[in-house]
């Protein structure tokens, strides 16, 4: 599934190029040498990937607790209805919700930080930018993150955040080091087809979860093996002594 988030990512970026768009043409940096006017632009994108990879780990190490407590076969499901949600949701919610959390007045120091470092002239100002920029509001990394909830283990998380992030790089470096590279038009068009874009990922989590024995797209998932994974955190497969390992001991019987 992992490719999903690239391909997300991908058809994505048009949507990040409106809302984001106006920080990455107006980056400084276009009165020095060339070198530097592409790395600062390179830095500030590989930033946003950074955070979004970061972001994912957070997510895989809650849907991988998901997982222990026997949710494995439901996550996906879980994932796919909960973009659904994300779709349908004014986007003012999202705001109410992010006070509701106490998250504003995180955000507001996001955003001083962000204007901070936005206005100094160094290499590594520009990379840090790029990770505060990351941690703004944004519809599609909610997306991409109800969908990171369901990818196995805490890597397979961030890597699929780090591959949505690469995802929405080419269009976005591109657009920041050519100026007005995507006409207003078809900005506006784009972005309107996020939902749809998002409702057919959504379809494709709900349809892996659903274990409809579809090789790669929806494998079948016992409950033995659910309940094998289960076991498999609590107890080691084999323990390790000082000449060889042996395997693990049975449970007591008396």
């Amino acid at each position: 599934m992992l490719w999903a988030g690239f391909l997300f990512g991908l058809l994505g970026s048009f949507h990040c190029v409106g809302m984001c768009g106006a920080i990455a043409l107006s980056l400084p940096g276009a009165a020095g040498p060339n070198w530097r006017y592409v790395a600062g632009r390179v830095l500030y994108n590989l930033g946003r990937v950074t955070t979004y990879a970061s972001l994912g780990a957070v997510a895989g190490l809650l849907g991988r607790g998901l997982q222990l407590a026997g949710w494995q076969q439901s996550l996906s499901l879980l994932s796919g209805g909960l973009i659904l949600v994300l779709v349908v949701a004014p986007e003012h919610w999202l705001s109410k919700a992010a006070a509701l959390l106490k998250l504003d007045g995180v955000l507001a120091r996001v955003k001083s930080q962000l204007v901070y470092f936005y206005q100094q002239p160094s290499l590594s100002a520009f990379y840090i930018t790029g990770l505060l920029n990351g941690l703004l509001p944004c519809g599609m990394v909610y997306l991409a993150l109800a969908g990171a909830l369901s990818v196995p283990g805490i890597a397979g998380a961030a890597g699929y955040m780090a591959l949505f992030g690469l995802g929405t790089l080419p269009l976005m470096l591109a657009l920041s080091l050519s100026g007005q590279l995507v006409p207003f038009v078809w900005r506006g068009r784009m972005r309107r087809a996020v939902p749809i874009m998002a409702t057919c990922l959504a379809l494709l989590f709900i349809v892996r979860g659903l274990s409809l024995g579809i090789p790669y797209l929806s494998p079948q998932l016992s409950s033995e093996t659910i309940s094998t994974t289960r076991r498999s955190s609590h107890l080691p497969a084999t323990m390790h002594y000082c000449h060889g390992e042996a395997a693990a001991p049975a449970p007591n019987s008396n």
